[in-house]
Protein backbone atom coordinates (compact mmCIF):
# COMPACT_ATOMS: atom_id res chain seq x y z
CA UNK A 1 0.00 0.00 0.00
CA UNK A 2 1.59 3.17 -0.70
CA UNK A 3 2.34 5.73 1.86
CA UNK A 4 1.26 9.27 1.35
CA UNK A 5 3.83 12.22 1.96
CA UNK A 6 3.36 13.97 5.32
CA UNK A 7 2.77 17.83 4.93
CA UNK A 8 4.27 20.25 7.35
CA UNK A 9 2.61 23.69 7.69
CA UNK A 10 4.78 26.77 8.44
CA UNK A 11 3.53 27.19 11.78
CA UNK A 12 4.97 23.08 12.46
CA UNK A 13 8.22 23.90 11.13
CA UNK A 14 8.62 27.57 13.31
CA UNK A 15 7.98 25.34 16.33
CA UNK A 16 10.12 22.45 15.12
CA UNK A 17 12.87 24.56 14.71
CA UNK A 18 12.49 26.53 17.66
CA UNK A 19 12.68 23.50 19.88
CA UNK A 20 15.45 22.48 18.55
CA UNK A 21 17.64 25.31 18.83
CA UNK A 22 16.21 25.39 22.83
CA UNK A 23 17.48 21.59 23.25
CA UNK A 24 20.62 22.79 21.44
CA UNK A 25 20.25 18.83 19.80
CA UNK A 26 19.25 19.44 16.19
CA UNK A 27 19.28 14.57 15.93
CA UNK A 28 17.81 14.61 19.37
CA UNK A 29 14.77 16.74 18.49
CA UNK A 30 14.24 15.21 14.64
CA UNK A 31 13.92 11.89 16.45
CA UNK A 32 11.41 13.13 18.97
CA UNK A 33 9.70 14.45 16.12
CA UNK A 34 9.46 11.65 13.85
CA UNK A 35 11.55 13.60 11.22
CA UNK A 36 14.95 13.10 9.39
CA UNK A 37 17.60 15.35 10.45
CA UNK A 38 17.92 16.25 7.23
CA UNK A 39 14.23 17.68 6.84
CA UNK A 40 15.02 19.63 10.04
CA UNK A 41 18.70 21.18 9.14
CA UNK A 42 17.08 22.62 5.70
CA UNK A 43 14.16 24.10 7.93
CA UNK A 44 16.41 25.93 9.89
CA UNK A 45 19.04 26.98 7.29
CA UNK A 46 15.23 28.27 5.46
CA UNK A 47 14.30 30.59 8.95
CA UNK A 48 17.71 31.76 9.59
CA UNK A 49 17.64 32.90 5.45
CA UNK A 50 14.07 34.28 6.33
CA UNK A 51 15.15 36.18 9.70
CA UNK A 52 18.23 37.75 8.03
CA UNK A 53 16.25 38.98 4.32
CA UNK A 54 13.77 40.30 7.13
CA UNK A 55 16.71 42.45 9.11
CA UNK A 56 18.16 43.62 5.67
CA UNK A 57 15.05 45.07 4.76
CA UNK A 58 14.99 43.75 1.50
CA UNK A 59 11.92 41.08 1.60
CA UNK A 60 8.79 42.74 0.98
CA UNK A 61 10.90 46.26 0.40
CA UNK A 62 9.45 48.98 -2.10
CA UNK A 63 11.06 49.97 -5.02
CA UNK A 64 12.33 52.63 -3.24
CA UNK A 65 13.33 51.35 0.03
CA UNK A 66 15.20 49.15 -2.15
CA UNK A 67 17.15 52.08 -4.13
CA UNK A 68 17.49 53.59 -0.38
CA UNK A 69 20.12 50.49 0.10
CA UNK A 70 21.29 50.34 -3.04
CA UNK A 71 22.70 53.55 -2.30
CA UNK A 72 23.82 53.45 1.35
CA UNK A 73 26.09 50.37 0.05
CA UNK A 74 27.91 53.12 -2.77
CA UNK A 75 28.04 55.23 -0.25
CA UNK A 76 29.49 52.99 2.40
CA UNK A 77 31.38 51.83 0.02
CA UNK A 78 32.97 55.24 -1.04
CA UNK A 79 33.56 55.98 2.62
CA UNK A 80 36.05 53.15 2.44
CA UNK A 81 37.84 54.21 -0.65
CA UNK A 82 37.85 57.69 1.01
CA UNK A 83 39.44 56.23 4.99
CA UNK A 84 42.06 53.99 2.98
CA UNK A 85 44.54 56.22 1.48
CA UNK A 86 43.94 58.11 5.03
CA UNK A 87 45.32 55.32 6.83
CA UNK A 88 47.69 54.04 3.49
CA UNK A 89 48.78 57.18 1.87
CA UNK A 90 52.46 56.48 2.75
CA UNK A 91 52.37 52.93 1.48
CA UNK A 92 50.76 53.91 -2.04
CA UNK A 93 54.62 54.47 -3.31
CA UNK A 94 56.03 51.62 -1.43
CA UNK A 95 56.93 48.50 -2.30
CA UNK A 96 53.95 45.92 -1.97
CA UNK A 97 55.49 44.11 0.59
CA UNK A 98 54.91 46.72 2.30
CA UNK A 99 51.51 47.49 1.33
CA UNK A 100 50.92 43.80 2.02
CA UNK A 101 51.73 44.22 5.54
CA UNK A 102 49.39 47.75 5.83
CA UNK A 103 46.66 45.16 4.50
CA UNK A 104 47.47 43.06 6.83
CA UNK A 105 47.07 44.73 9.77
CA UNK A 106 44.00 46.54 8.57
CA UNK A 107 41.80 43.73 7.75
CA UNK A 108 39.49 44.37 10.72
CA UNK A 109 38.99 47.71 9.41
CA UNK A 110 38.27 47.26 5.70
CA UNK A 111 37.39 44.59 3.16
CA UNK A 112 40.34 42.96 1.45
CA UNK A 113 38.91 43.45 -1.83
CA UNK A 114 38.61 47.03 -1.51
CA UNK A 115 41.68 47.75 -0.24
CA UNK A 116 43.43 46.17 -3.22
CA UNK A 117 40.94 48.49 -5.45
CA UNK A 118 42.21 51.45 -3.38
CA UNK A 119 45.88 50.46 -2.92
CA UNK A 120 45.93 49.03 -7.06
CA UNK A 121 47.44 45.26 -5.93
CA UNK A 122 45.86 42.08 -7.17
CA UNK A 123 43.99 39.85 -4.05
CA UNK A 124 45.52 36.94 -5.59
CA UNK A 125 49.08 38.39 -4.99
CA UNK A 126 47.96 39.41 -1.66
CA UNK A 127 46.85 35.97 -0.30
CA UNK A 128 49.89 34.46 -2.03
CA UNK A 129 51.84 36.50 0.21
CA UNK A 130 49.90 35.81 2.87
CA UNK A 131 50.65 31.92 2.79
CA UNK A 132 54.35 32.25 2.19
CA UNK A 133 56.35 31.86 5.74
CA UNK A 134 58.61 34.74 6.42
CA UNK A 135 62.05 34.83 5.04
CA UNK A 136 65.46 34.53 7.12
CA UNK A 137 66.05 38.51 6.99
CA UNK A 138 62.68 39.30 8.12
CA UNK A 139 62.27 37.34 11.25
CA UNK A 140 65.30 38.48 11.89
CA UNK A 141 63.91 41.85 11.73
CA UNK A 142 60.86 41.23 13.89
CA UNK A 143 63.16 39.52 16.76
CA UNK A 144 65.47 42.74 16.30
CA UNK A 145 62.97 45.19 16.23
CA UNK A 146 61.30 43.88 19.54
CA UNK A 147 65.06 44.16 21.04
CA UNK A 148 65.06 47.70 19.67
CA UNK A 149 61.77 48.67 20.92
CA UNK A 150 62.51 47.01 24.46
CA UNK A 151 66.07 49.16 24.68
CA UNK A 152 63.82 52.61 23.43
CA UNK A 153 61.43 51.98 26.41
CA UNK A 154 64.15 51.56 28.85
CA UNK A 155 65.55 54.32 28.08
CA UNK A 156 62.35 56.78 28.21
CA UNK A 157 62.27 57.08 24.36
CA UNK A 158 65.68 59.03 24.74
CA UNK A 159 67.95 57.14 22.57
CA UNK A 160 68.15 56.94 18.84
CA UNK A 161 69.63 54.41 16.59
CA UNK A 162 73.35 55.15 17.28
CA UNK A 163 73.05 54.28 20.96
CA UNK A 164 70.46 51.60 20.92
CA UNK A 165 73.03 50.01 17.86
CA UNK A 166 75.80 50.29 20.44
CA UNK A 167 73.28 48.67 23.20
CA UNK A 168 72.12 45.93 20.57
CA UNK A 169 75.89 45.18 20.13
CA UNK A 170 76.62 44.78 24.18
CA UNK A 171 73.84 42.31 23.77
CA UNK A 172 76.13 40.65 21.40
CA UNK A 173 73.63 41.86 18.25
CA UNK A 174 76.09 42.17 15.04
CA UNK A 175 73.84 45.26 13.29
CA UNK A 176 74.09 48.07 11.81
CA UNK A 177 72.84 51.62 12.88
CA UNK A 178 71.76 52.56 9.13
CA UNK A 179 69.35 49.69 10.04
CA UNK A 180 68.56 50.23 13.49
CA UNK A 181 67.69 53.56 11.87
CA UNK A 182 65.02 51.68 9.76
CA UNK A 183 63.46 49.49 12.01
CA UNK A 184 63.17 51.92 13.97
CA UNK A 185 61.50 54.62 11.65
CA UNK A 186 59.17 51.58 10.42
CA UNK A 187 58.29 50.60 13.99
CA UNK A 188 57.52 54.40 14.65
CA UNK A 189 60.39 54.80 17.28
CA UNK A 190 61.58 58.47 17.34
CA UNK A 191 63.95 59.67 19.91
CA UNK A 192 63.51 63.22 22.21
CA UNK A 193 63.44 65.55 19.94
CA UNK A 194 65.43 68.15 21.34
CA UNK A 195 64.62 71.87 21.37
CA UNK A 196 66.74 74.64 21.32
CA UNK A 197 68.38 75.66 24.16
CA UNK A 198 68.73 78.33 25.52
CA UNK A 199 71.65 79.39 27.99
CA UNK A 200 71.00 81.07 30.85
CA UNK A 201 72.28 84.64 31.40
CA UNK A 202 74.80 84.58 34.23
CA UNK A 203 74.42 87.66 36.57
CA UNK A 204 77.88 88.59 36.43
CA UNK A 205 77.00 92.41 37.41
CA UNK A 206 79.39 92.15 40.88
CA UNK A 207 82.57 93.69 42.30
CA UNK A 208 84.50 90.06 43.40
CA UNK A 209 87.74 89.20 41.72
CA UNK A 210 87.42 87.16 38.68
CA UNK A 211 89.71 84.33 37.63
CA UNK A 212 91.45 83.83 35.00
CA UNK A 213 90.46 80.97 32.18
CA UNK A 214 93.13 78.06 32.48
CA UNK A 215 90.95 75.67 31.91
CA UNK A 216 91.46 76.82 28.04
CA UNK A 217 88.67 74.60 26.79
CA UNK A 218 91.13 71.42 27.46
CA UNK A 219 87.62 68.96 28.08
CA UNK A 220 89.73 66.00 27.89
CA UNK A 221 91.76 65.54 31.04
CA UNK A 222 93.88 62.33 31.79
CA UNK A 223 93.17 61.02 34.34
CA UNK A 224 90.16 61.96 37.23
CA UNK A 225 90.09 65.15 39.30
CA UNK A 226 91.96 67.42 37.18
CA UNK A 227 89.58 69.27 35.70
CA UNK A 228 86.54 69.93 37.00
CA UNK A 229 83.41 72.34 35.35
CA UNK A 230 80.69 73.75 37.25
CA UNK A 231 76.98 75.70 36.12
CA UNK A 232 73.75 76.54 37.36
CA UNK A 233 70.40 76.36 35.78
CA UNK A 234 66.87 76.44 36.62
CA UNK A 235 63.50 74.53 36.38
CA UNK A 236 59.92 75.69 36.38
CA UNK A 237 57.56 73.98 39.09
CA UNK A 238 53.83 74.68 40.33
CA UNK A 239 55.21 76.23 42.99
CA UNK A 240 57.89 78.53 41.51
CA UNK A 241 61.57 78.18 40.49
CA UNK A 242 64.03 75.29 41.24
CA UNK A 243 67.89 75.99 41.23
CA UNK A 244 69.77 73.24 40.08
CA UNK A 245 73.65 73.08 40.33
CA UNK A 246 76.57 70.86 39.18
CA UNK A 247 79.87 70.05 39.24
CA UNK A 248 81.27 67.37 36.67
CA UNK A 249 84.68 65.82 36.76
CA UNK A 250 85.68 66.03 33.07
CA UNK A 251 87.76 62.84 32.98
CA UNK A 252 84.61 60.65 32.77
CA UNK A 253 81.67 63.46 32.77
CA UNK A 254 80.01 61.79 35.98
CA UNK A 255 78.14 64.31 38.21
CA UNK A 256 80.22 64.67 41.43
CA UNK A 257 78.01 66.92 43.24
CA UNK A 258 74.88 68.65 42.55
CA UNK A 259 72.20 71.12 44.51
CA UNK A 260 68.74 71.74 44.44
CA UNK A 261 67.55 74.91 46.12
CA UNK A 262 64.65 77.16 46.12
CA UNK A 263 66.90 80.47 46.17
CA UNK A 264 70.13 81.49 44.23
CA UNK A 265 72.30 82.15 46.98
CA UNK A 266 75.79 80.62 47.33
CA UNK A 267 75.31 78.65 50.72
CA UNK A 268 72.47 76.64 48.46
CA UNK A 269 74.10 76.28 45.42
CA UNK A 270 77.46 75.92 44.81
CA UNK A 271 78.64 75.50 48.21
CA UNK A 272 76.47 72.43 48.95
CA UNK A 273 77.56 71.15 45.13
CA UNK A 274 80.85 71.53 46.02
CA UNK A 275 80.69 69.75 49.28
CA UNK A 276 79.25 66.73 47.53
CA UNK A 277 81.90 66.68 45.31
CA UNK A 278 85.18 66.31 47.14
CA UNK A 279 83.01 63.93 48.97
CA UNK A 280 82.41 61.18 46.24
CA UNK A 281 86.04 62.29 44.63
CA UNK A 282 88.52 63.52 46.39
CA UNK A 283 91.28 65.67 45.36
CA UNK A 284 94.35 63.96 45.10
CA UNK A 285 96.66 66.27 42.62
CA UNK A 286 96.07 69.70 41.21
CA UNK A 287 93.17 70.41 40.61
CA UNK A 288 91.23 73.31 37.93
CA UNK A 289 87.39 73.90 38.97
CA UNK A 290 86.10 75.99 36.11
CA UNK A 291 82.52 78.02 35.78
CA UNK A 292 81.24 81.08 34.38
CA UNK A 293 81.64 84.32 36.34
CA UNK A 294 78.41 84.39 37.99
CA UNK A 295 78.23 85.51 41.52
CA UNK A 296 77.53 81.98 43.09
CA UNK A 297 81.06 81.19 42.28
CA UNK A 298 82.97 84.95 42.70
CA UNK A 299 81.39 85.82 46.02
CA UNK A 300 83.62 85.12 48.91
CA UNK A 301 81.00 82.61 50.85
CA UNK A 302 82.75 80.47 47.55
CA UNK A 303 86.12 81.55 47.06
CA UNK A 304 86.96 80.92 50.66
CA UNK A 305 85.97 77.84 50.27
CA UNK A 306 88.32 77.29 47.52
CA UNK A 307 91.31 78.85 49.64
CA UNK A 308 90.74 75.82 51.78
CA UNK A 309 92.42 73.41 49.23
CA UNK A 310 95.37 74.65 48.09
CA UNK A 311 96.11 72.79 45.12
CA UNK A 312 92.70 74.37 43.70
CA UNK A 313 93.13 76.72 41.11
CA UNK A 314 89.55 78.40 40.44
CA UNK A 315 89.18 79.23 36.65
CA UNK A 316 86.54 81.47 34.93
CA UNK A 317 85.07 81.65 31.29
CA UNK A 318 85.62 84.81 29.15
CA UNK A 319 83.01 87.28 29.25
CA UNK A 320 79.90 86.39 27.83
CA UNK A 321 81.70 83.14 26.12
CA UNK A 322 79.41 80.47 26.85
CA UNK A 323 81.75 77.99 24.77
CA UNK A 324 84.34 78.36 27.45
CA UNK A 325 82.05 75.93 29.58
CA UNK A 326 80.54 74.14 26.97
CA UNK A 327 80.85 70.82 28.69
CA UNK A 328 78.47 72.21 31.50
CA UNK A 329 76.22 73.62 29.43
CA UNK A 330 75.67 70.64 26.81
CA UNK A 331 74.78 68.91 30.00
CA UNK A 332 71.87 71.16 30.86
CA UNK A 333 70.86 71.08 27.09
CA UNK A 334 70.55 67.15 27.61
CA UNK A 335 69.19 67.00 30.82
CA UNK A 336 66.21 69.93 29.72
CA UNK A 337 65.71 67.80 26.14
CA UNK A 338 65.43 64.43 27.20
CA UNK A 339 63.11 65.00 31.41
CA UNK A 340 62.66 68.31 31.74
CA UNK A 341 60.47 69.15 28.50
CA UNK A 342 58.95 66.13 28.43
CA UNK A 343 56.69 66.88 31.99
CA UNK A 344 55.26 69.30 34.06
CA UNK A 345 56.03 69.58 37.82
CA UNK A 346 53.36 70.06 40.08
CA UNK A 347 55.92 70.85 42.55
CA UNK A 348 59.33 70.87 43.77
CA UNK A 349 59.69 67.62 45.62
CA UNK A 350 58.29 66.17 42.50
CA UNK A 351 60.88 67.71 40.20
CA UNK A 352 63.57 66.76 42.85
CA UNK A 353 62.88 63.29 42.68
CA UNK A 354 62.99 63.03 38.71
CA UNK A 355 66.19 64.93 38.78
CA UNK A 356 67.59 62.77 41.37
CA UNK A 357 66.59 59.48 39.27
CA UNK A 358 67.69 61.18 36.26
CA UNK A 359 71.36 62.08 37.50
CA UNK A 360 72.03 59.13 39.50
CA UNK A 361 70.36 56.16 37.98
CA UNK A 362 70.68 57.22 34.35
CA UNK A 363 73.10 59.90 33.62
CA UNK A 364 75.76 58.80 35.80
CA UNK A 365 75.51 54.92 35.52
CA UNK A 366 72.85 54.15 32.18
CA UNK A 367 73.29 56.85 29.92
CA UNK A 368 75.72 56.35 27.01
CA UNK A 369 78.44 59.36 26.32
CA UNK A 370 79.68 59.66 22.82
CA UNK A 371 82.83 61.35 24.08
CA UNK A 372 83.88 57.89 26.40
CA UNK A 373 83.12 55.55 22.95
CA UNK A 374 79.52 55.41 23.60
CA UNK A 375 80.30 53.92 27.25
CA UNK A 376 78.10 55.28 30.65
CA UNK A 377 80.68 57.37 32.98
CA UNK A 378 80.32 54.27 35.55
CA UNK A 379 81.67 51.39 33.07
CA UNK A 380 84.12 54.04 31.42
CA UNK A 381 86.05 54.76 35.14
CA UNK A 382 85.79 51.37 36.04
CA UNK A 383 87.19 50.62 32.80
CA UNK A 384 89.84 52.98 33.05
CA UNK A 385 90.32 51.37 36.57
CA UNK A 386 90.81 48.08 35.47
CA UNK A 387 93.25 48.50 33.31
CA UNK A 388 95.45 50.71 35.29
CA UNK A 389 95.54 47.93 38.08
Amino acid sequence: MKTSRRQYDEEFKRMAVELSLAKDSLKTTAEELGITPQILTRWRRERLSTQKANASGRVGSSQEQQEILRLKKELKQAELERDIPKKGGQHLLQERRDIFQFMKAHQAVFPVETMCKVLNVSRSGYYYWLAQRPTKRASENQTITRLISSLFTASKGRYGSPKITRDLKAQGVNVSRPRVARLMKQANLKSVVQKKYVVTTTDSRHDYPVAENHLNRQFNPLKPSQAWVSDLTYIRTGEGWLYLTIVMDLYDRRIIGWSLSASMKAAETTVPAWQMAIKNRPIEGKLIFHSDRGVQYACHAFTSLLKKYPMVLQSMSGKGNCWDNAVAESFFKTLKSEMVYQQVFQSRSVAKQAIFEYIEIWYNRQRRHSALGYLSPFDYYSGQCQQVA
